[in-house]
């Protein structure tokens, strides 16, 4: 398998990155399982993983996969969520789903002017709720803002590396999806809370 794009976190679960299923080599499908049947599924963080560069000109396209629900229905659905990528590439969102249900998230390479174009007349719908590290009001794909002091965006961008560095070394298998215990994700959130409150200002400085 190449090497994985995105990092996916479920509510309560820990975190995937690698997809259980690529139809395309621009095309990902992640299959995830409720930890307690009884249960709903609330939220899912997805990013774009630390040191990952898109294709010039494109974005991500994020979809929640929903299998046929009639014989004479041959494909399933994909009900667009949102995107990430360049200046916008984290987001968290809200999915509303049944006790015990299984989701299947897709992610998909496509144009970036595309992708942003769906994300504004999504966010205009009001068909789902999200909450992003990038521009909230729009919901657009954009640069992270100039200065001396790092934006929203970047401090999030930092975060999220951080995390990750400390997870990698924990990961481990279930049949074909690679996972990281939950208890190791606890520990990096003691180490990093511990942190800011040694070292308040360490986000701030690009090292």
């Amino acid at each position: 398998m190449s090497q994985p794009l995105f990092g996916l976190v479920p509510a309560g679960l820990p975190m995937i990155i690698n997809p259980t299923e690529a139809p395309t080599p621009t095309s990902f499908l992640y299959a995830i399982r409720p930890a307690q049947p009884q249960k709903p599924f609330s939220h899912i963080a997805v990013f774009v993983l630390p040191d990952v560069i898109l294709p010039a000109g494109t974005a991500a396209a994020i979809y929640l996969v929903t299998p046929p629900t009639s014989p004479e229905q041959t494909a399933p659905d994909s009900n667009f969520l949102g995107g990430i990528g360049p200046g916008k590439e984290s987001a968290v969102f809200k999915l509303n789903t049944a006790p015990g249900e299984s989701v299947v998230i897709g992610i998909s390479i496509e144009p970036a002017e595309s992708v942003a174009a769906r994300m504004t007349e999504h966010s205009s719908s009001k068909t789902a709720t999200t909450t992003t590290t990038g521009d909230a009001a729009s919901g657009a794909l954009v640069p992270a803002r100039t200065g001396q002091q790092p934006s929203t965006l970047v401090l999030a961008q930092r975060i999220i590396k951080n995390a990750f560095n400390f997870l990698a070394s924990f990961s481990g298998t279930a049949g074909q999806v690679e996972v990281v215990p939950l208890k190791a994700f606890e520990e990096w959130w003691k180490k990093f809370e511990n942190k800011v409150r040694t070292d308040p200002g360490f986000l701030e400085r690009d090292d």
